[in-house]
């Protein structure tokens, strides 16, 4: 799939690729075909030119838009491997993890260098948060520079280096772990083209007119088919606006940004997709009633993109326990381990975790059942939390909660509505300790958890449990609800 759409790319092609929308929501054309075209090539030459070769691991921090995408493509182009750089996951967490990725380049933007440089105590109230992106790897800059960031990558003319032909290693994506064993879902070139032929199949896109979605597995599948892709506006108001001038044929969104258009007024047209959290039959339902034909719910991993989908009309239907979340895709295998929880296969499944070996079956920390090709979930067997389109993983986090005068802490989640969670941590003071002392000891490593930040701190005794007296996370949920 990626090298078909790199193929079809031509300098001459003046046709628009990546829209954009201004504050009235107007369109604006970000770049065309040939502009894809041209980033595409020069920055495969110039990161040749550099000395990478197949097999190679290449950071990016770059935001949203024509030059990440076409990085990315250059990056697969030269059979490069790409660890991506979450600029929400906290400065330590991201040195664990490059450590183990072992980048020899690191690509970043200026407002990922901003972020680990002067602009860091701003970029903190957005929870954002980078270390110094040059501490492991050499670093450049992609785009437009400013001062104090490192050198740019400029893209290169001349011939573009021949493609890579074969599979390896094509992304690394962060997912869980601890700051001492981070754990990193490893996918092969074979895998990624496989999860975009399934968003293909699934969203059907028609030449020419446009998808609206920011996601890398939205925007390669759609300018493969012919279709403009344009990045979603961030207020509620200007995607409102959007969505009215693009009359897209397909959107994707997350349950956070459908429900925060829906509460804007959005009317929308042709079909919507959401995923990355929960997807209530109630949401749905009220998408279509906001115009769309069709309004799917998209199940799918970091692991497996995507797995299974379900349309509104099927979910308001079931009247069964559990979450319906729909038939597999093509190609995908289920089947339910020993322990009750869903296991996933096929050929858009990662390849494994990084340093690890190979596993033919994707543990989903999901408990499920299967009937057929239909999937309905029972609930999560991980201690992970899910707010908004995140995934929150405790561990990472909580031992930077023992600050003097801490005794215990644990994060938890609290049901908050439409499969949402809010993020509390429970912890418990030292004894003698003042709590204002234990507030303020807090504030610090609090700033530096970017997206993970709870939303509540309750001081209170943690509930423990069993022989070894560990944790009760559940009790700990409960207490943070009453709280």
């Amino acid at each position: 799939m990626l090298g078909e759409l790199i193929a079809g790319l031509r300098d001459d092609d003046y046709r628009p690729a990546v829209l954009g929308a201004g504050r009235t929501g107007r369109t604006v054309v970000r770049a065309t075909r040939a502009d894809l075209s041209r980033l595409t090539g020069g920055y495969a030459t110039a990161l040749h030119a550099r000395g990478l070769v197949a097999g190679d691991t290449v950071g990016i921090a770059v935001r949203p838009g024509p030059r990440s995408l076409a990085v990315l493509l250059a990056a697969y182009h030269l059979g490069l491997r790409v660890a991506v750089l979450d600029p929400t996951a906290g400065p330590e967490v991201l040195l664990s993890r490059l450590r183990l990725a072992e980048p020899r380049l690191v690509l970043a933007d200026a407002a990922a260098q901003a972020v680990a440089g002067w602009a860091a105590p701003l970029a903190r109230r957005a929870h954002l948060a980078l270390p110094d992106l040059a501490a492991l790897a050499p670093a450049v800059t992609i785009g437009r520079r400013l001062p104090g960031t490192a050198p740019g990558l400029v893209p290169a003319r001349g011939p573009v280096p021949a493609a890579f032909d074969g599979d390896g290693d094509a992304v690394v994506v962060f997912t869980s772990g601890t700051t001492s064993r981070p754990r990193a879902v490893v996918h092969t070139r074979t895998s990624v083209s496989a999860g975009m032929r399934a968003v293909r199949n699934l969203v059907l896109p028609v030449p020419g007119r446009p998808v609206l979605g920011g996601t890398f597995f939205v925007l390669v599948p759609s300018l493969a088919g012919g279709a403009p892709v344009a990045l979603p506006a961030r207020r509620p108001r200007t995607l409102v606006r959007q969505l009215a001038r693009l009359a897209p044929q397909a959107t994707y969104l997350t349950p956070p940004q459908l429900r925060a258009a829906l509460a804007a007024g959005a009317r929308f047209t042709g079909r919507i997709y959401s995923g990355s959290a929960p997807v209530s039959a109630g949401l749905l339902a009220a998408v279509r009633r906001a115009g769309a034909e069709q309004a799917w719910g998209v199940y799918a991993l970091t692991e497996v993109f995507p797995a299974a989908a379900v349309e509104s009309a099927t979910k308001t239907a079931f009247a069964g326990p559990g979450d319906l979340v729909g038939e597999l895709l093509p190609g995908v295998r289920a089947r339910v381990g020993e322990d009750g929880q869903l296991l996933l296969a096929g050929a858009n499944a990662a390849d494994r975790y990084l340093g690890e070996p190979p596993s033919p079956w994707v543990a989903t920390g999901d408990i499920g059942r299967v009937d057929g090709g239909t999937v309905v979930l029972g609930g999560r067997c991980k201690d992970m939390i899910l707010r908004g389109a995140e995934n929150i993983y405790p561990g990472l986090y909580e031992p930077a909660l023992h600050v003097p005068g801490v005794e215990l802490a644990v994060i938890v989640g609290v049901p908050a509505g439409d499969g949402d969670e809010r993020v509390v941590a429970v912890v418990q003071p030292a004894a003698g300790a003042a709590p204002e002392a234990v507030r303020a000891a807090l504030r610090v490593p609090l700033a530096r958890m970017g997206s993970a930040r709870p939303d509540a701190v309750v001081l209170a005794e943690v509930p423990l449990a069993g022989r070894s007296r560990k944790p009760d996370r559940a009790a700990a949920a409960r207490l943070a609800a009453r709280a």
